[in-house]
């Protein structure tokens, strides 16, 4: 866990440091940020937070069709462990990854291997539907804007990702042991520790597929991992039409965002405690001002903004929920990146 989270750290410092260079060569002008922070249209703003809330809604519905064929359990009920584990996400980083699975085992008194499991096949749901949503928004990509053919290969890549993703799932879905013990053995030849890791985790994944026990409830996941991305896409727009002054980010299209979303999600990788936010800021900034023409400062203001709407914003509510519910966020953060790390915490679900 400390190699992993150094490495994160580093990367991060990397990062800043490259585009803190580029801004000193720019000449960073900081009077003309605040003023764009203050200009921002709050109607805008204020719509763009409440459809990344109504997400964490579909995302706790998604997570209650998962649960099904082993348990029902009301939406509502899983609201709080979502709120608080992204809430730990945003505080913490990388570190408090696990949180929603960790809180939701203990809320519906299932196996922490179990919702790890889930956890698993949420992510490759959420990857999958971010393809789709791309790919689909770049087919709409005016000809005549600049860097067009980027947003051309950027559709192809993430269409291409998106067959590749269904694929992997089918196979995983009928030999997922095999696909395991492949990686075990293959991975293992390089660090023993990486092969066993991404071993359990395919098996993880596999065990989330075998969760479905009938077609609807796959066809509701997928949708609902649609809309989900598709509104937090919307919010990514609401955002970016906020900066009035700003022709080259009031004019944005939904199409055209994909790019900015891509890069925010880059930077969101490299996410350690805190300067991690600045991390996400840089990345979409840099991709504002490069792809869309937008001045550095405006760019900035609006990556500082989309951290806000999109990661921030549910701290407040978090930090609300866990007080109620008599949780501390940096325990419960630390207690299941541990349990995460626990080769037993996730095989005992195969068995």
């Amino acid at each position: 866990m400390k190699k992993r989270n150094g490495v994160l750290w580093f990367a991060a410092f990397v990062v800043l440091v490259l585009v803190a260079a580029a801004f000193w060569k720019a000449r960073f002008d900081w009077a003309r940020f605040w003023y764009q922070l203050r200009d921002v249209d709050q109607i805008h703003i204020w719509a763009g937070i409440a459809l990344i809330y109504a997400t964490y809604w579909l995302r706790s519905w998604r997570w209650a069709v998962f649960l099904s064929p082993t348990k029902k359990v009301p939406i509502h009920a899983l609201l709080g462990p979502q709120f608080i584990g992204f809430t730990g996400v945003a505080l913490f980083g990388r570190l408090a990854d696990l949180t929603r699975p960790y809180l939701v085992s203990k809320r519906v008194g299932l196996p922490l291997s179990s919702q790890i499991a889930v956890y698993t096949i949420e992510r490759m749901f959420d990857l999958g539907a971010v393809a789709v949503v791309f790919s689909s928004a770049m087919a709409f990509t005016p000809k005549d804007l600049p860097h067009h053919q980027i947003f051309v290969r950027a559709g192809e890549l993430s269409l291409a990702l998106t067959l590749v993703i269904a694929v992997f799932a089918m196979i995983v879905r009928v030999s997922g042991g095999v696909v395991a013990g492949f990686a075990r053995a293959t991975l293992g030849r390089l660090s023993k520790p990486m092969g066993e890791g991404v071993a359990i985790r395919i098996t993880g994944f596999r065990d989330g597929l075998n969760t479905f026990n009938s077609k609807r409830d796959f066809a509701v996941a997928v949708l609902l991992s649609l809309a989900m991305w598709t509104m937090i896409g919307m919010a990514y727009v609401q955002t970016a039409h906020a900066f009035v002054q700003t022709p080259e980010l009031a004019g944005l299209t939904f199409s055209r965002t994909m790019l900015l979303m891509a890069a925010s999600l880059g930077g969101s990788a490299l996410q350690p405690p805190v300067i991690g936010w600045f991390t996400q800021i840089a990345m979409t900034a840099t991709a504002m001002h490069e792809f869309y023409g937008a001045p550095i400062e405006a760019a900035t203001a609006c990556g500082a903004m989309l951290l806000v709407v999109t990661s921030l914003c549910i701290i407040p509510t978090g930090l609300v929920y866990s007080r109620v519910e008599h949780v501390n966020l940096k325990t419960v953060a630390s207690e299941s990146d541990a349990a995460g790390d626990e080769p037993e915490a996730v095989t005992e679900s195969s068995q």
